[in-house]
Protein backbone atom coordinates (compact mmCIF):
# COMPACT_ATOMS: atom_id res chain seq x y z
CA UNK A 1 0.00 0.00 0.00
CA UNK A 2 1.37 4.00 -0.59
CA UNK A 3 -0.13 7.13 -0.46
CA UNK A 4 -1.06 9.36 -3.37
CA UNK A 5 -2.36 13.13 -2.53
CA UNK A 6 -2.32 16.73 -3.90
CA UNK A 7 -2.59 19.13 -1.42
CA UNK A 8 -2.64 22.74 -1.20
CA UNK A 9 -1.83 23.82 2.45
CA UNK A 10 -1.55 20.73 3.83
CA UNK A 11 -4.53 19.27 4.87
CA UNK A 12 -4.87 16.52 2.45
CA UNK A 13 -1.69 15.66 2.92
CA UNK A 14 -1.85 14.96 6.93
CA UNK A 15 -4.60 13.21 6.59
CA UNK A 16 -3.07 10.38 3.97
CA UNK A 17 -0.20 10.47 6.13
CA UNK A 18 -2.39 10.02 9.37
CA UNK A 19 -4.23 6.98 7.63
CA UNK A 20 -0.97 5.33 6.68
CA UNK A 21 0.51 5.61 10.48
CA UNK A 22 -2.78 4.77 11.42
CA UNK A 23 -2.58 1.50 9.49
CA UNK A 24 0.84 0.62 10.63
CA UNK A 25 3.66 -0.74 8.76
CA UNK A 26 6.18 0.67 6.33
CA UNK A 27 3.84 2.40 3.83
CA UNK A 28 5.21 5.72 2.01
CA UNK A 29 3.39 8.57 0.76
CA UNK A 30 4.13 10.57 -2.34
CA UNK A 31 2.97 14.02 -3.95
CA UNK A 32 1.31 14.29 -7.35
CA UNK A 33 4.19 16.51 -7.72
CA UNK A 34 6.84 13.93 -7.25
CA UNK A 35 8.64 13.12 -10.51
CA UNK A 36 8.86 9.20 -8.78
CA UNK A 37 5.16 9.17 -8.04
CA UNK A 38 3.52 7.14 -10.78
CA UNK A 39 6.79 4.56 -10.96
CA UNK A 40 5.07 3.98 -7.02
CA UNK A 41 1.42 3.46 -8.59
CA UNK A 42 2.60 1.28 -11.15
CA UNK A 43 4.18 -0.96 -8.73
CA UNK A 44 1.43 -0.79 -5.88
CA UNK A 45 -1.44 -2.91 -5.86
CA UNK A 46 -3.33 -0.99 -3.46
CA UNK A 47 -3.42 2.81 -3.32
CA UNK A 48 -4.64 5.25 -0.60
CA UNK A 49 -5.56 8.72 -2.45
CA UNK A 50 -5.96 11.92 -0.68
CA UNK A 51 -6.84 15.68 -2.52
CA UNK A 52 -9.39 18.56 -1.27
CA UNK A 53 -12.42 19.37 -2.35
CA UNK A 54 -13.09 22.52 -4.64
CA UNK A 55 -16.99 23.36 -5.34
CA UNK A 56 -17.60 19.54 -4.79
CA UNK A 57 -15.15 18.99 -7.77
CA UNK A 58 -11.74 17.74 -8.45
CA UNK A 59 -8.87 20.21 -8.76
CA UNK A 60 -7.77 20.91 -12.09
CA UNK A 61 -3.81 19.79 -11.87
CA UNK A 62 -5.48 16.17 -10.02
CA UNK A 63 -7.88 15.97 -12.98
CA UNK A 64 -5.07 16.14 -15.33
CA UNK A 65 -2.86 14.30 -13.90
CA UNK A 66 -5.29 11.27 -13.11
CA UNK A 67 -5.75 11.38 -17.27
CA UNK A 68 -2.33 11.72 -18.29
CA UNK A 69 -1.45 8.77 -16.11
CA UNK A 70 -4.41 6.87 -16.93
CA UNK A 71 -2.74 3.70 -17.79
CA UNK A 72 -1.18 3.34 -14.44
CA UNK A 73 -4.94 3.14 -12.41
CA UNK A 74 -5.85 0.14 -14.21
CA UNK A 75 -6.62 -2.79 -11.50
CA UNK A 76 -5.40 -0.43 -8.83
CA UNK A 77 -7.42 -1.17 -5.29
CA UNK A 78 -8.36 2.42 -4.24
CA UNK A 79 -9.21 4.07 -1.76
CA UNK A 80 -10.65 8.09 -1.47
CA UNK A 81 -9.74 10.20 1.22
CA UNK A 82 -11.69 14.17 0.43
CA UNK A 83 -10.81 16.73 2.47
CA UNK A 84 -13.26 20.08 3.19
CA UNK A 85 -13.98 23.04 4.74
CA UNK A 86 -17.98 22.61 5.09
CA UNK A 87 -19.36 20.09 2.51
CA UNK A 88 -19.19 18.48 -0.57
CA UNK A 89 -21.71 15.42 -1.42
CA UNK A 90 -20.04 13.45 -3.55
CA UNK A 91 -16.22 14.68 -2.79
CA UNK A 92 -14.75 10.78 -3.12
CA UNK A 93 -17.49 10.15 -5.57
CA UNK A 94 -16.18 12.33 -8.34
CA UNK A 95 -12.95 11.20 -8.21
CA UNK A 96 -13.94 7.75 -8.12
CA UNK A 97 -15.47 8.00 -11.19
CA UNK A 98 -13.02 9.23 -13.48
CA UNK A 99 -10.56 6.46 -11.89
CA UNK A 100 -12.84 3.68 -12.86
CA UNK A 101 -12.98 5.09 -16.37
CA UNK A 102 -9.50 4.06 -16.59
CA UNK A 103 -9.79 0.89 -15.10
CA UNK A 104 -9.31 0.95 -11.37
CA UNK A 105 -11.40 -0.74 -8.60
CA UNK A 106 -12.53 1.67 -5.88
CA UNK A 107 -12.79 -0.16 -2.22
CA UNK A 108 -13.81 3.22 -0.45
CA UNK A 109 -14.04 6.25 0.48
CA UNK A 110 -13.78 8.56 3.34
CA UNK A 111 -14.55 12.79 3.99
CA UNK A 112 -12.71 14.87 6.34
CA UNK A 113 -13.91 18.09 7.25
CA UNK A 114 -10.37 20.18 7.86
CA UNK A 115 -9.69 23.78 9.03
CA UNK A 116 -10.74 26.00 6.12
CA UNK A 117 -7.68 27.13 4.29
CA UNK A 118 -9.59 30.02 1.67
CA UNK A 119 -7.56 32.65 3.17
CA UNK A 120 -9.45 35.70 1.78
CA UNK A 121 -12.92 34.42 2.50
CA UNK A 122 -14.54 35.25 5.70
CA UNK A 123 -17.10 32.67 4.79
CA UNK A 124 -15.41 29.62 6.63
CA UNK A 125 -13.86 31.39 8.90
CA UNK A 126 -13.58 29.64 12.69
CA UNK A 127 -11.87 29.71 15.68
CA UNK A 128 -8.65 28.45 16.54
CA UNK A 129 -10.35 25.98 19.10
CA UNK A 130 -13.33 25.39 16.69
CA UNK A 131 -10.37 24.42 14.04
CA UNK A 132 -8.62 22.49 16.77
CA UNK A 133 -11.64 19.98 17.58
CA UNK A 134 -12.27 19.81 13.34
CA UNK A 135 -8.82 17.94 13.46
CA UNK A 136 -9.50 15.78 16.46
CA UNK A 137 -12.40 14.74 15.19
CA UNK A 138 -10.99 13.96 11.71
CA UNK A 139 -8.33 12.23 13.46
CA UNK A 140 -10.46 9.95 15.11
CA UNK A 141 -12.69 9.17 11.90
CA UNK A 142 -9.62 8.21 10.38
CA UNK A 143 -8.83 5.60 13.48
CA UNK A 144 -12.16 4.33 12.86
CA UNK A 145 -12.00 3.97 9.31
CA UNK A 146 -9.12 1.96 9.05
CA UNK A 147 -10.21 -0.32 11.58
CA UNK A 148 -13.17 -0.74 9.17
CA UNK A 149 -10.58 -0.67 6.19
CA UNK A 150 -8.43 -3.84 8.43
CA UNK A 151 -11.82 -5.51 8.88
CA UNK A 152 -12.63 -5.48 5.55
CA UNK A 153 -15.38 -3.24 5.54
CA UNK A 154 -14.07 0.47 4.37
CA UNK A 155 -16.28 3.15 4.63
CA UNK A 156 -18.00 4.36 1.48
CA UNK A 157 -18.18 7.93 2.26
CA UNK A 158 -19.27 9.95 -1.25
CA UNK A 159 -19.98 6.97 -3.30
CA UNK A 160 -22.90 5.54 -4.64
CA UNK A 161 -25.95 8.07 -6.55
CA UNK A 162 -27.46 9.60 -2.74
CA UNK A 163 -24.29 11.34 -2.50
CA UNK A 164 -24.00 11.76 -6.22
CA UNK A 165 -26.98 13.73 -6.30
CA UNK A 166 -26.30 15.85 -3.21
CA UNK A 167 -22.62 16.80 -4.31
CA UNK A 168 -24.42 17.33 -8.02
CA UNK A 169 -27.27 20.14 -6.96
CA UNK A 170 -24.76 21.36 -3.42
CA UNK A 171 -22.48 23.02 -5.66
CA UNK A 172 -21.27 21.18 -9.24
CA UNK A 173 -24.00 22.41 -11.01
CA UNK A 174 -23.37 26.13 -9.71
CA UNK A 175 -19.64 26.29 -9.89
CA UNK A 176 -18.35 23.74 -12.49
CA UNK A 177 -16.68 26.77 -14.37
CA UNK A 178 -14.50 27.59 -11.21
CA UNK A 179 -12.85 24.24 -12.00
CA UNK A 180 -13.23 23.14 -15.76
CA UNK A 181 -10.25 24.85 -16.40
CA UNK A 182 -7.11 26.67 -14.61
CA UNK A 183 -7.95 30.05 -13.44
CA UNK A 184 -6.75 33.50 -14.31
CA UNK A 185 -7.70 35.22 -11.41
CA UNK A 186 -4.92 35.12 -8.98
CA UNK A 187 -4.06 38.71 -7.85
CA UNK A 188 -0.65 39.77 -6.73
CA UNK A 189 -0.44 43.32 -5.34
CA UNK A 190 2.70 45.53 -6.89
CA UNK A 191 2.47 47.65 -3.92
CA UNK A 192 2.99 45.02 -1.09
CA UNK A 193 4.72 42.43 -3.06
CA UNK A 194 8.96 42.52 -1.95
CA UNK A 195 9.92 39.84 -4.35
CA UNK A 196 10.94 37.20 -2.37
CA UNK A 197 9.82 34.40 -4.38
CA UNK A 198 8.47 32.62 -2.18
CA UNK A 199 5.26 32.43 -4.43
CA UNK A 200 6.70 31.34 -7.26
CA UNK A 201 8.67 28.42 -5.35
CA UNK A 202 5.47 27.27 -3.64
CA UNK A 203 3.72 27.16 -6.57
CA UNK A 204 2.75 23.48 -7.92
CA UNK A 205 1.93 25.11 -11.48
CA UNK A 206 5.00 27.44 -11.93
CA UNK A 207 2.29 29.97 -12.70
CA UNK A 208 4.01 32.62 -11.26
CA UNK A 209 7.53 34.07 -12.29
CA UNK A 210 9.39 37.10 -10.98
CA UNK A 211 9.54 40.25 -13.30
CA UNK A 212 11.71 43.60 -12.39
CA UNK A 213 11.72 42.47 -8.69
CA UNK A 214 7.74 42.20 -8.19
CA UNK A 215 5.98 38.75 -8.63
CA UNK A 216 3.63 38.35 -11.60
CA UNK A 217 0.86 35.42 -12.01
CA UNK A 218 -0.35 34.00 -15.77
CA UNK A 219 -3.63 32.28 -16.25
CA UNK A 220 -2.89 28.31 -15.15
CA UNK A 221 -3.78 28.51 -11.64
CA UNK A 222 -4.67 25.68 -9.98
CA UNK A 223 -6.54 27.16 -6.56
CA UNK A 224 -4.13 25.26 -3.91
CA UNK A 225 -3.71 28.95 -1.95
CA UNK A 226 -0.31 28.22 -1.22
CA UNK A 227 1.09 31.42 -2.46
CA UNK A 228 -1.57 33.22 -0.62
CA UNK A 229 -1.25 31.71 2.25
CA UNK A 230 2.40 32.18 2.66
CA UNK A 231 3.06 35.61 1.28
CA UNK A 232 4.89 36.89 3.89
CA UNK A 233 3.46 40.80 2.88
CA UNK A 234 -0.24 39.44 1.92
CA UNK A 235 -0.18 40.85 -1.08
CA UNK A 236 -1.93 38.03 -3.07
CA UNK A 237 -5.61 36.85 -3.39
CA UNK A 238 -7.39 34.83 -5.38
CA UNK A 239 -11.39 34.19 -4.64
CA UNK A 240 -11.54 37.51 -2.30
CA UNK A 241 -10.24 41.36 -2.46
CA UNK A 242 -7.89 40.52 1.08
CA UNK A 243 -6.39 38.61 2.88
CA UNK A 244 -8.78 37.91 6.62
CA UNK A 245 -6.11 35.23 7.74
CA UNK A 246 -3.68 33.08 6.55
CA UNK A 247 -3.76 28.96 7.38
CA UNK A 248 -0.83 26.57 8.19
CA UNK A 249 -1.89 23.16 9.59
CA UNK A 250 0.75 23.41 11.50
CA UNK A 251 -1.07 25.84 14.25
CA UNK A 252 -3.02 22.41 15.02
CA UNK A 253 -1.05 19.27 14.89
Amino acid sequence: MIGIYFSGTGNSKYCVYKFLQEYGGDSLAFSIEQDEAAAHIKNSSEIIIGYPVQFSNIPKMLYDYIVKNRRLWRGKRIFIIATMGLFSGDGAGILARLLKKHGAVIIGGLHLRMPDSISDEKALKRSHEKNLELVRSAEMKIHKAVLQFKNGTPPQEGLGIFYHTAGLFGQRLYFYNKTKHYTDKLKISPEKCIGCGLCKKLCPMKNIKLANGTAVPANKCTMCYRCVNKCPKQAITLLGRKVVGQYDIRKYL
